[in-house]
């Protein structure tokens, strides 16, 4: 059991980046974890890690090692639940990724605590695209095509983007009735945090017709506020349909140009690829492929 407790100090400090905080995490001395992974390198004749007074980070070695003992510690989780009887209480923290939507994850989430109290939840809710297996995460939530073969994958469902603006927006300023009218129009934009660019409004357009060019009278990196800014009347919207559900419904906003509109989102729920996933992990892909409102 000696090489089994290495190779979760090696996962801890892989993923704190810190003896120390692995150390706190674990419970020993961080020079208890700096003696295991020296000797951990010296057994295994490479170095896992390179360190420096500021930082530790992995040696090429070392992620490929990082990947395999993952799938080991979570090889071993699995053993021990089915023998202790743990797949029907399934407990510990549990660390997942997802865009930054609260708005459409959070019910969900609430209600998944609710029916798991002893599931520890460690949310990031952000818009970079995190590596899962390199930063620890039992699980991400993602859109568009996936092509990670490191990871498993299931379908959660898929939401059309629509076009909106408030009634009292078309009142003072009229109903665009082709994509081309949208240029004299006022244009509530999107931009990717991480690359600083516009998010594309998916419009059909003839094909002698140029690339249209919206004003960007508001960005935002994330969408919350681009909704609010519609219902307020400020511009029109290129938004996710179940962001905007219940204020189509209320009639405080209307959708625009249905005919030219041509795009879907697809959430999957991704996980390190394994071939057993812990009683924590399987239940919440379970939970929220049931539960999450797309």
């Amino acid at each position: 059991m000696d090489s089994l407790s290495g190779i979760s100090m090696f996962v801890q400090v892989a993923e704190t980046r810190s003896f120390t905080e692995a150390g706190r995490q674990l419970g020993v001395s961080s020079s208890a974890v700096g003696k295991a992974i020296a000797r951990m390198e010296e057994r295994l004749r490479v170095r896992l890690f390179h360190r420096s007074t500021r930082s530790i980070t992995l040696t090429a070695e070392g992620t490929l090692f990082l990947e395999r003992c993952r799938r080991i510690l979570s090889e071993v989780a699995a053993a021990e639940s089915e023998l202790s009887g743990l797949a029907g209480s399934p407990r510990g923290r549990l660390r997942v990724g997802t865009p930054q939507l609260g708005d459409l994850m959070m019910p969900a989430f609430d209600g998944f605590m609710e029916r798991y109290p002893e599931i520890e939840l460690d949310i990031d809710m952000s818009d970079r695209m995190v590596d899962v297996i390199e930063e620890g995460f039992d699980a991400v939530i993602r859109t568009g095509e996936q092509t990670d073969s490191r990871l498993s994958a299931r379908r959660l469902g898929a939401c059309p983007h629509v076009l909106v603006v408030s009634p009292k927006y078309l009142q003072r300023h009229g109903l665009p009735t082709q994509p081309r009218d949208l240029e004299s129009h006022f244009c509530l934009q999107h931009k990717f945090p991480a690359t600083g660019k516009l998010e594309r409004w998916p419009l059909r357009l003839e094909t002698s017709e140029s690339e249209l060019v919206l004003p960007a009278t508001m960005t935002a990196n994330t969408v919350e506020p681009l909704a609010y800014a519609a219902i307020q009347g400020r511009g029109i919207a290129f938004l996710p349909a179940f962001l905007v559900r219940d204020a189509l419904e209320s009639g405080q906003l209307v959708t625009v140009l249905d005919d030219f509109m041509d795009r879907e989102v697809v959430f999957w729920m991704l996980w390190p690829a394994s071939r057993y996933a812990s009683p924590k992990l399987r239940v919440f892909i379970d939970y929220m492929s049931a539960h999450l409102r797309i």
